[in-house]
């Protein structure tokens, strides 16, 4: 399928094939599993309802401590925002007895675990850890190679632990780490004032030992590069969005409930939890007319037809190139999709998919299969940040991988 082929959803009048309910997992590239997001696989367009996300049905409240006594969890932050972490919070009212079910060894935003805690615990004593946020300094590492030797199921939990997200940005600093701090506590108007001021010749930057006279106080390496949680360690089963939506964690939850209390088995190593087959674009309900691209909008310069795709009033949308699952919440909004549940399970390049399908509008006449390069020049010229904008959650997993700089030169 060309990515030409992806915006043409509206044409496609195959009959909506029967969905079995059980099938309800996505295997990561694999595009022949059914999808845990209960839209099933094979789905067409042809009714953009039917391809919606759902929560999944939790039933009552947990029925206390299950048979075989309570689980083990831990949650864990490394390089992130904390809006992963405070999205686990999504599980409503179920929240109150997960408790009852689990006995929360690490959380650092809500349980005071402790690093030596976990050290301490035998090896797969702990059944779940949720990881969110990507590998940035060697106390990321440490812990998350930790809890994977303490855990029975590691979950790769939102886009910067599953592509790098924001922070992976910084691997296109040629310079590494030692570029970014020298820019965050030399150059910033604040910190080169405040060492003008108090540190003049001798600027103060963090270091990663300090001997004091109660002891050595330690700082985490800060590494060059940023990578994805299962670029460190093992990963079973990765739940992509910028956070979770609420839709993806009751699915999560509900595999680990159906584990712990009925023995159901767990769904295939490396499924992608909340994920259609398809493109987000399955999932918009906004109408397609397959307007060539002539001149690039930001959504503030543009009013905004309710009905009609992004794309064709010119406002870039990467969701051509994105997964389904999150039921295009900002396309419906009047936003465009940035990419932040990843590519589909077709392609790994993220970023290179969304240029090819935002290529593949611009204005080749029928007659003529060729543009002027000017002509492509001037159009991408209008792309403020193109880095920033294709790449803007999944720098991690590009084939970029990281700016350098020659010996010598720039």
């Amino acid at each position: 399928m060309s990515f030409f082929d992806r915006f043409k959803k509206k044409d496609n009048k195959k009959e909506e094939p029967k969905v079995d309910n059980k099938e309800k997992f996505a295997v990561k590239k694999d595009a022949t599993a059914p999808s845990l997001c209960g839209c099933g696989a094979g789905k067409t367009a042809e009714s953009v309802e039917a391809n919606y996300s759902k929560m999944a049905d939790l039933g009552e409240l947990l029925p206390g401590a299950p048979p075989g006594g309570k689980i083990n969890l831990a949650i864990y932050w490394a390089a992130a925002c904390g809006g992963c972490d405070v999205s686990i919070l999504d599980t409503n009212e179920k929240i109150l007895t997960i408790g009852d079910m689990a006995n929360i060894v690490m959380w650092p935003i809500a349980a005071d675990g402790k690093e030596k805690d976990i050290e301490a615990m035998e090896d797969k004593s702990i059944t779940v850890s949720i990881i969110s946020g990507a590998i940035r300094n060697s106390e990321n590492e440490h812990m998350a190679k930790l809890l994977r030797k303490k855990s029975l199921i590691v979950v790769s939990y939102g886009t910067c632990a599953c592509f790098g997200g924001s922070p992976a940005l910084a691997n296109l600093v040629a310079g590494g780490s030692k570029e970014i701090l020298n820019y965050v506590y030399e150059k910033t108007p604040s910190t080169a004032n405040f060492q003008k001021d108090y540190h003049p010749g001798k600027p103060i930057v963090p270091q990663t030992k300090c001997t004091v006279p109660e002891g050595d106080l330690t700082l985490p390496t800060l590494f060059d590069t940023v990578k994805t949680l299962d670029q460190v360690i093992d990963v079973d089963y990765f739940i992509p969005g910028c956070p979770p939506l609420q839709e993806s964690i009751s699915q999560l939850l509900k595999a680990v409930v159906d584990f712990a209390y009925h023995g159901v088995a767990l769904p295939p190593k490396g499924t992608e939890i909340g994920v259609t087959q398809t493109s987000l674009c399955d999932q918009c309900p906004r109408h397609k007319e397959f307007r060539r691209i002539t001149k690039i909008y930001e959504p503030f310069q543009v009013n905004i037809d309710p009905d009609l795709c992004l794309m064709d009033q010119g406002i870039l949308c990467l969701g051509p190139a994105t997964v389904g699952g999150c039921n295009a919440r900002c396309t419906r909004a009047g936003q465009p999709c940035r990419g932040c549940y990843g590519p589909t399970l077709e392609v790994q390049e993220h970023g290179a998919s969304a240029m090819t399908a935002i290529a593949s509008l611009f204005p080749v006449l029928d007659d003529d299969g060729t543009i002027g390069e000017d002509q492509i020049i001037d159009i991408m010229s209008t792309i403020k940040d193109p880095l920033g904008y294709f790449y803007a959650f999944t720098m991690g997993k590009s084939l970029i991988k990281m700016a350098v700089k020659e010996k010598g030169g720039q």
